[in-house]
């Protein structure tokens, strides 16, 4: 059973490279948290973190400034949370069928909660992913 309280930072470029480098960390980082490749959580939080760093390298990128990934297992949740320096554009919900913002309305829906958050430099945007109750391992009975 994983332990809450672990977790886990890095900065990446402000590329699509770097975009995509932080999802597959991620996943790396989860399953060495136990959450294995291929599971609800690990699964829901790579495609939260894609989308965010996807909107971090495209909306929030500040020439020569880095973006950064965190993760915390919390109680109850996995929080994902993306900082970049561009404070001017705080992400919104768009309204369906301009063509854009379909990211943030695929977090929505992975995530339990998110949120936007200022810094001294640029902003963080979260997204709570609930943890969800491990079944123990099925047992063989003998006759």
């Amino acid at each position: 059973m994983p332990n809450a309280g672990n977790e886990w930072c890095q900065r990446f470029s402000s590329t699509r490279r770097g975009a995509r480098l932080a999802r597959h960390l991620a996943e790396l980082e989860l399953c060495r948290w136990d959450f294995p490749l291929g599971g609800d959580e690990s699964g829901r939080v790579a495609q939260v973190v894609a989308e965010l760093a996807a909107n971090a390298v495209t909306h929030g990128c500040v020439p020569g400034r880095d973006f950064e990934l965190r993760l915390r297992e919390l109680d109850g949740v996995l929080r994902v949370e993306v900082s970049d320096a561009h404070a001017g554009k705080r992400p919104d919900l768009r309204p369906a069928g301009d063509g854009h913002g379909y990211g943030l309305r695929i977090v929505e829906e992975l995530s339990d909660a998110w949120g936007v958050t200022g810094r001294v430099v640029g902003k963080t945007v979260w997204a709570e992913v609930a943890k969800r109750r491990r079944r123990p391992a099925a047992t063989a009975v003998r006759p």
